[in-house]
């Protein structure tokens, strides 16, 4: 443990900070299961309208840290690939 009051004053921050970037991780991930979900019972309107939700709350994750930009990139890619072939 650290005896410095900033060292500690830290330490809190970095949990805090570290809770809310694993929740807002997870509502991301658990919308992209959404999506595919939408996409195995083929409703590509619900699909649609969910990946029109996710694609700039995902844009916005990349501009706070929580994801890399490839990675974000890649799967909007491959969910708009998807939600055409549906159609």
């Amino acid at each position: 443990m650290a005896n410095i009051k900033s060292a500690k004053k830290r330490i809190l921050q970095s949990e805090k900070r570290s809770e809310v970037n694993r929740k807002k991780r997870s509502m991301l991930r658990s919308k992209v299961k959404s999506i595919h979900l939408n996409l195995e019972k083929k409703d590509s309107k619900e699909a649609k309208k969910l990946f029109m939700e996710l694609e700039p709350a995902l844009a916005r994750s990349v501009n706070t840290g929580l994801f890399k930009k490839n990675t974000v990139s890649r799967t909007l890619s491959k969910i708009s690939k998807k939600i055409k072939l549906l159609k």
